[in-house]
């Protein structure tokens, strides 16, 4: 195997090195311009570990004219990212060892991201019964984290079934936190904007009220929860609370909940239609103090690509859904590094770390350092690039960014110690 040498890069931002990369390891951490191998020229970039998403719709098998597995991989490597778990909200559901091993074999033969399925909590996504849950775990596939996301798992007792299963092997259930009842028709965040534009509110509480009953519910049986999508200062509190108390949860937060508000709505663009919705400021500033103070652990993107028909029509009858994976990056430079609040260390814990520890990947999210497994994304946080959108990697283009200008670019990535990513394009 090719030995590469990244030339002159920053591990953190801190002094410079070359890291030498050989048969999937970094096996050495050299003076700069003394590493032995190919060179790939990365002075004055940062380097990190590779990024890790919880959350990712890759929409195979079933949705193939959204996204598929290997379309979906390369936006992941161009964003930055050596690991996605790809949801269970495929068709057929990923409820069974035979879907997940399917789409894990797919992800291992497009080779340009650790693949990680998600197997659903119950059968189809229909919140009566458990799905194969134990047979999943035992599959190749190895699923550790289970998730009906896209709908909640609104029976308290399967909720409490789930958890009390996955505790027996380590597994954690990731809830898509949203009380059904409470959000029949809703197609924005409630508020007096929702009441100006004549939409169904939906509310915060609903949100927060079944994040509120599921860390009880954890605390219960000691087992783990994690909430996926926060997107309130209600289920901040809630989270901290529970953390407090020593309840075995995590959270994530989205790029769209970190930077975009409800106002957009008034546009009635339905590439603004999104669940959770948008929220109001005072929700997107206390979401960017849990991400910086841990409270919520990790980005995830919910990277939801969807066919332009799904999209471009009336709000009421759009899909819910946003691109994620290329634009990440950018928007925590954006949101997080550039006003102070994570400094690069700490987007390498919210964006790799933890995110690795919760979904149970140990050749992920490891420290640059001699030993640790090449999953490696270098960035150039002084570069400046505009969205365009059918320019993206992926099969579908709603992404809410188009033609808006971020900081911070991913110049290469290196899977398993191999570059699936030089100068910005495909390896």
């Amino acid at each position: 195997m090719t030995t590469y040498v990244l030339r002159g890069v920053r591990p953190y931002g801190e002094a410079p090195v070359d890291i030498v990369i050989t048969d999937g390891f970094i096996t050495e951490l050299a003076a700069p311009g003394t590493g032995q191998g190919e060179v790939i020229d990365a002075e004055g970039l940062i380097a990190l570990p590779g990024f890790v998403d919880l959350h990712t719709h890759l929409r195979e098998p079933g949705r193939e004219d959204a996204e598929t597995i290997e379309s979906g991989s390369q936006a992941a490597a161009l964003g930055g990212f050596t690991c996605v778990h790809a949801m269970a909200n495929t068709d057929p559901v990923a409820d069974t060892a035979g879907v997940v091993e399917q789409v894990w074999h797919i992800g291992r033969e497009v080779g340009l991201v650790d693949v990680r399925p998600v197997g659903a909590v119950t059968v189809n996504l229909e919140g009566t019964h458990l799905a194969q849950i134990g047979a999943m775990a035992n599959s190749a596939a190895g699923v550790t984290v289970f998730s009906d996301d896209g709908k909640c798992v609104h029976d308290a007792l399967l909720m409490r079934r789930a958890l009390e299963y996955v505790k027996a092997f380590g597994g954690v259930v990731a809830q898509h936190a949203q009380e059904p009842r409470l959000t029949e028709n809703a197609q924005m965040n409630e508020g007096a904007l929702s009441g100006k534009l004549g939409m169904v509110g939906w509310p915060a509480v609903a949100e927060e009220a079944i994040i509120a009953r599921d860390v009880l519910l954890a605390e219960h049986v000691d087992s783990r929860l994690h909430a996926c999508h926060v997107s309130t200062a209600g289920s901040v509190e809630v989270i901290r609370w529970a953390k407090s108390r020593g309840v075995n949860v995590t959270a994530e937060v989205t790029p769209h909940h970190l930077i975009l508000t409800e106002d957009l709505v008034e546009s009635y663009n339905p590439v603004y239609k999104v669940n959770p919705p948008l929220r109001r400021k005072e929700d997107v500033m206390a979401l960017r103090e849990a991400l910086a103070d841990g409270t919520i652990d990790a980005l995830a993107t919910d990277h939801a690509p969807h066919p332009h028909e799904h999209k471009d029509c009336e709000w009421g009858a759009a899909a819910m859904g946003m691109l994620g994976l290329q634009t990440a990056f950018s928007v925590v430079m954006e949101t997080m590094v550039e006003p102070g609040l994570l400094d690069w260390r700490g987007v390498a814990d919210r964006m790799s770390v933890q995110p690795a520890r919760i979904g149970g990947v140990a050749t992920q999210g490891q420290p640059i350092e001699v030993g640790s497994s090449a999953n490696i994304v270098v960035v150039d946080p002084q570069a400046r690039w505009t969205v365009v959108a059918d320019e993206l990697a992926s099969k579908s283009s709603n992404t809410p960014f188009a033609e808006r200008t971020f900081p911070g670019t991913v110049v290469h990535t290196f899977y398993a110690g191999r570059p699936t990513v030089l100068d910005g394009v495909l390896a």
